[in-house]
């Protein structure tokens, strides 16, 4: 699910490519995009196109993809941040995924069948325009998709799957206080007081937590459809609704967890999974808890880089 989201998010950049690289990197039907899409990676500017060096880090299921895409700062010969002269400063490039090297080390808490490991390039070369420069340029194709910002559409996959962790968790918890029985009981978990209340603590959580997204998604789509752009606020309350249904969903696994027990501790257990899982969603760039600040900030009216949101 994870990496479907990944794929699903990334070939939102089509619309900002080319029609000769739109087509040629999405125009088959087994097509997968994927990549980081936070520059870490150097881009020189060069006759033709661009010479890109850099490493990139949560590469989900990018050794299955197609094509993949990396972010990248672009700079002069000296590695100094230089905008071309017709203002390229921040190019998603794509290469085929035979021109990376992939690194081994995805040894991690949560998340694990995800496979994102680092992924590098060293002087490779872009031609001119596979790359798409989200925010900054007007896309090629105009479309509702296009109207959105590609960092809330992404943080909103994000945060979709960290909501179905969460619905795992709490069924999982349902079925198995359904058959366990506490020691020196006679009646099952279910039976427990506290138990009953932390089901229904659990839904209440995740299902506010969906409706406000729902919520801020269906506002921002309205304003798409009739061909309108993302006010500020709207691409705000995108993102604070991902990260907190992000954030309620990690409490609500853990909430889960607590209340299974020791059986929970077992690796047999999903609960101990869906409770690991939960919590490294948690840290994704796009709904880490650090990105309340900017939503507070420009909440509280203060000046507020908003470009990425």
């Amino acid at each position: 699910g994870w990496c479907s989201m990944i794929g699903s998010t990334t070939s939102l950049m089509s619309s900002w490519l080319p029609d000769q690289y739109a087509q040629e990197i999405f125009g088959t039907r087994d097509a997968i995009g994927g990549g980081f899409a936070m520059p870490t990676a150097h881009a020189v500017p060069v006759d033709g196109g661009l010479r890109v060096s850099g490493r990139w880090p949560w590469g989900s299921g990018t050794q299955h993809c197609t094509w993949i895409g990396g972010g990248c700062l672009v700079v002069d010969g000296d590695g100094r941040p230089s905008p071309r002269p017709d203002g390229l400063i921040s190019p998603f490039v794509f290469f085929p995924r035979s021109e990376a090297e992939f690194i081994d080390n995805w040894d991690v808490s949560g998340l694990s069948g995800t496979g994102s490991g680092d992924y590098q390039v060293t002087d490779l070369f872009i031609p001119e325009g596979r790359w798409a420069q989200h925010g900054l340029d007007e896309p090629v194709r105009h479309n509702s998709w296009s109207q959105l910002s590609f960092y809330g559409l992404l943080a909103c996959g994000v945060a979709a799957c960290a909501v179905g962790i969460g619905r795992r968790a709490v069924a999982e918890l349902v079925d198995l206080a359904g058959e366990k029985k506490p020691q020196g009981s006679s009646r099952s978990l279910a039976h427990r007081a506290a138990v009953q209340a932390d089901v229904a603590i659990a839904e209440a959580k995740l299902s506010a937590g969906w409706s406000f997204m729902k919520t801020a998604i269906d506002g921002a789509w309205a304003t798409a459809e009739e061909g309108g752009v993302q006010t500020t606020e709207q691409k705000r309350l995108l993102r604070l609704s991902a990260t907190h249904a992000t954030q309620t969903s990690a409490e609500v696994a853990e909430l889960m967890y607590k209340a299974g027990g020791g059986a929970a501790v077992y690796r047999t257990s999903p609960l101990q999974r869906t409770f690991r899982d939960a919590f490294v969603a948690t840290q994704h760039a796009m709904v880490a808890p650090r990105t309340f600040e900017t939503y507070g900030r420009l909440r509280l009216g203060l000046e507020t880089d908003a470009r990425h949101l």
